[in-house]
């Protein structure tokens, strides 16, 4: 993650909890363990900066998820201009319906930061929206809605030198002009982003660049549901994978909280590991994304 703007266990462990997990005749139940478990195993890839070996088993371990759950994957692979010289990306688009009926985008960067030295690997920042994107693509694919769930694996979120309109977001904004060239812009209804919701002392910012009703309804959702405790007091815009969707018109929420450790001390540090963050805090983030979705269907 970004700047303040201004201010083969995994298996056994999946089959263990299908068999142990309360189902709904509707939707199955959402499992901050199994979100945690994705987590693990990104993490047990090591740093997984754009265009390294670890990103790429990261990512062929997310197809392989998103595969078993049903759904086609568009693997938007593409050629970005960094500072390190070209690098080529991915996006992973998983989806099951056509997006012609209408699309709620629900979105997680993938990538770590680049950090030269460092074993950063990104447990919170970048690991947890993934994993609980991949726990959000199995409790959602046999949902039969009005509009399609599409979700976007996005690389290259992170900087490579210093956060910028040029050197941050690759993915985001190359998936972005994509839509914008193929029409789609009038189809995606909502795009929900995660990012650094793993923090075991969990705190969602009312994040002001985001589309104004749909943070409200972040807002009252949580509270709805009684979740009050994980919203933070903190109002500020932040720098993230939504502002390329939000430049070409779609309505886009940045669900995040970026204040990662006392005085934000483990956010981008070696400190950003497992037992920084919680099944718990994924759970509530998650609980409170399905509850959101019935209202944007209607």
């Amino acid at each position: 993650m970004r700047i303040a703007v201004g201010v083969c266990g995994l298996m056994a462990f999946i089959l263990c909890a299908c068999a142990q997990s309360p189902r709904s005749s509707d939707t199955p139940a959402l499992s901050g363990e199994r979100a945690m478990e994705y987590v693990r195993t990104q993490v047990a890839f090591g740093p997984r900066p754009p265009g390294s070996p670890e990103l790429e088993k990261c990512r062929g371990f997310i197809k392989q998820q998103l595969t078993g759950f049903g759904y086609s994957i568009d693997d938007d692979a593409f050629l970005a201009q960094t500072p390190y010289g070209p690098i080529t990306m991915h996006n992973l688009i998983a989806h099951k319906g056509t997006g012609e009926r209408g699309v709620i985008a629900l979105a997680s960067h993938y990538d770590t930061k680049l950090m030269e030295g460092m074993n950063f690997v990104g447990a919170n920042d970048g690991g947890s929206s993934t994993g609980l994107l991949l726990e959000l693509a199995r409790v959602l694919a046999d949902k039969k809605d009005t509009l399609d769930y599409w979700f976007l694996f996005l690389d290259g979120e992170e900087a490579f030198v210093d956060w910028s309109t040029f050197d941050s977001t690759y993915g985001s904004r190359h998936l972005a002009q994509r839509w914008k060239n193929q029409g789609m812009v009038p189809k995606v209804r909502a795009l929900i982003l995660l990012d650094m919701i793993g923090d075991k002392d969990l705190h969602i910012w009312y994040e002001t660049n985001s589309t104004k009703r749909l943070m409200d309804l972040v807002w009252e959702t949580a509270k709805r549901i009684g979740l009050n405790s994980i919203l933070s007091q903190t109002r500020e815009p932040v720098g993230d994978d939504h502002i390329p969707f939000l430049d070409i018109g779609i309505p886009c929420v940045d669900i995040i909280d970026l204040n990662y450790g006392p005085q934000n001390s483990y956010h981008h540090t070696p400190a950003d590991t497992l037992d920084k963050i919680s099944p718990q805090s994924m759970e509530k983030v998650g609980r409170l994304v399905l509850a959101m979705l019935p209202v944007l269907q209607k």
